[in-house]
């Protein structure tokens, strides 16, 4: 498989195929980072519909003094952020509402149970400290990744991310184990990072 960078020049170069070959490549990240910001994923493809063509449109102006998986991230994070200024929050009472399930998934149930608070909690996190959490544990990003899709320097986008940990152990104490609710490569670096 070639790198993305001679992909991109192929792209440059009038080849369809080529970026037709990048969306491939990094649509369903895109989809994840954009489901995390929002919530929603009628609006995270809407996003990620909108920050490929953006992507396409300028396509010339891209250099290539980034990773091109950086880049198209970075217009994929403003994009998100642009709708979610405009998104409203709907807020369910968790009190009125009826759940019935099955006794025999109570296990599944319970630990899809703790998915949702756990997911809750990353959601109210500030949007930065949030983002840095999902780009590092969901994207595998490193920090330096991280810097350059939220514009900021290497040191913030690790502050970032240890205090959105920092803030989820404190709310889900003992509580929860987050490391039930990661990806098994993060485990080892959570405990490496805190």
């Amino acid at each position: 498989m070639e790198a993305d960078h001679i992909v991109v020049e192929r792209a440059k170069n009038g080849d369809i195929r080529a970026f037709s070959e990048l969306v491939l490549r990094h649509q369903k990240s895109l989809l994840r980072l954009a489901y995390r910001v929002l919530g929603d994923l009628e609006m995270a493809q809407d996003v990620v519909q909108e920050s490929l063509m953006k992507a396409y449109q300028k396509l010339d102006s891209f250099e290539g003094r980034s990773a091109f998986k950086s880049w198209v991230y970075q217009i994929t994070l403003n994009t998100a952020k642009n709708k979610l200024r405009g998104k409203r929050p709907e807020l369910v009472d968790v009190e009125k509402t009826n759940i019935v399930y099955d006794f025999d998934f109570e296990d599944e149930i319970l630990n899809q149970d703790l998915k949702i608070i756990v997911r809750a909690e990353v959601d109210k996190l500030p949007l930065k400290q949030r983002t840095a959490l999902n780009l590092r544990i969901f994207e595998d990003m490193s920090f330096a990744e991280i810097a350059e899709v939220m514009h900021c320097p290497y040191d913030t986008a690790k502050a970032n991310y240890r205090h959105a940990l920092m803030k989820l152990r404190h709310t889900l104490g003992d509580q929860v184990s987050l490391k039930a609710f990661l990806p098994d490569n993060i485990n080892e670096q959570l405990e490496a990072e805190a």
